[in-house]
Order: structure tokens, then C-alpha cells, then sequence
């Protein structure tokens, strides 16, 4: 994904599924009430003032935007020094940095990012997060899965060698 207009088209409709899907759970959801969907799946607006897991919360919206941007730019780097045919790391960079554009859009604005999606059983819930966070998720597993198939290829080859 070394065009930019492949990774512009990506980051940008993640970044506006993402913000559609905030808008409609703030405008139509009541805050901290389940809105059940399966047994383990449910719906449950709910604001985030740190990052993942609600961690640094008590840093500020200031911090965590700076930290925001700073992930941003590495990952931006990152994608900058990677070989073209890295299609798949390219894929996973433009989630990791659409999903980062969302949730820096609501910190931004709100102080908070809107989370919303809740895994749960009766006797443990995964954390709330939102599609920009499973962008984030998945875009950080691509990167990863190309890591270790390159390492395989390359050691594959060395072995032939």
C-alpha cells in the first residue's frame, strides 16, 4: 500500500467510519447503559480519558494528544523506511494511523475518546473500545504477521543457501 491514494482512501474512511459510528452512539445512546446485542456482546457508551485500558487517565488531554501524535509520527516513519513490497505491514500502517486519527479527533475535541463496543460474560467484561481501537488492534497484527512471514522467507533462504 505504497500509493498514497490507496493509503489516504484507507486512513481516511477508518478515520470516517470511526467518527460516524462516535456521532451515532453520542447522539443516540445513553451513557453507561448495555444495549445487549448477543449474550457476550453488547453495546455501552462510555468515555475514555486515558488510552487503551484506561491507562495514563490521569495525565490530561494535553499529554495524551502529544502522545498521540508522537505514535503517529513514529508510525509514519516506520512506514516511510519499509520496502514497497511490504504491502501488507503498509495495510496495517494506514489502520494503526486511521484508528489514531480518530481517537486524537475526539480527544481533541471532547477531552475523552467515545468508546462503545463491550465483550462481557456474566462474571468478566473485556474492556470498552471503539473501531478505532480495533483498527489500531488489527493493523498492529498485520504489521506483526509481516514481520514474522519475512523473517520465515529470509530465514528459509538462508537455510537454502
Amino acid at each position: 500500500m505504497k500509493r498514497p491514494a490507496a493509503a489516504l482512501g484507507t486512513i481516511g474512511l477508518v478515520v470516517a467510519i470511526d467518527q460516524a459510528a462516535k456521532y451515532a452512539t453520542e447522539r443516540f445512546m445513553a451513557y453507561q447503559r448495555a444495549i445487549d446485542i448477543l449474550p457476550f456482546f453488547a453495546l455501552y457508551r462510555t468515555h475514555n480519558e486515558g488510552i487503551a485500558f484506561s491507562m495514563l487517565w490521569g495525565l490530561g488531554p494535553g499529554i495524551l494528544i502529544a502522545i498521540s501524535l508522537g505514535v503517529i509520527a513514529f508510525v509514519l516513519w516506520l512506514w516511510r523506511a519499509s520496502p514497497a513490497e511490504r504491502v501488507v505491514s503498509h495495510a496495517g500502517f494506514a489502520l494503526v494511523i486511521g484508528g489514531a486519527i480518530g481517537n486524537l479527533i475526539d480527544r481533541a475535541v471532547f477531552g475523552y475518546v467515545i468508546d462503545y463496543f463491550l465483550f462481557h460474560t456474566p462474571a468478566w467484561s473485556f474492556a470498552v473500545f471503539n473501531l478505532a481501537d480495533a483498527a489500531i488492534t488489527v493493523g498492529a497484527g498485520l504489521i506483526i504477521l509481516d514481520e514474522l512471514m519475512t523473517w520465515r522467507r529470509e530465514r528459509a533462504i538462508e537455510k537454502s543457501e
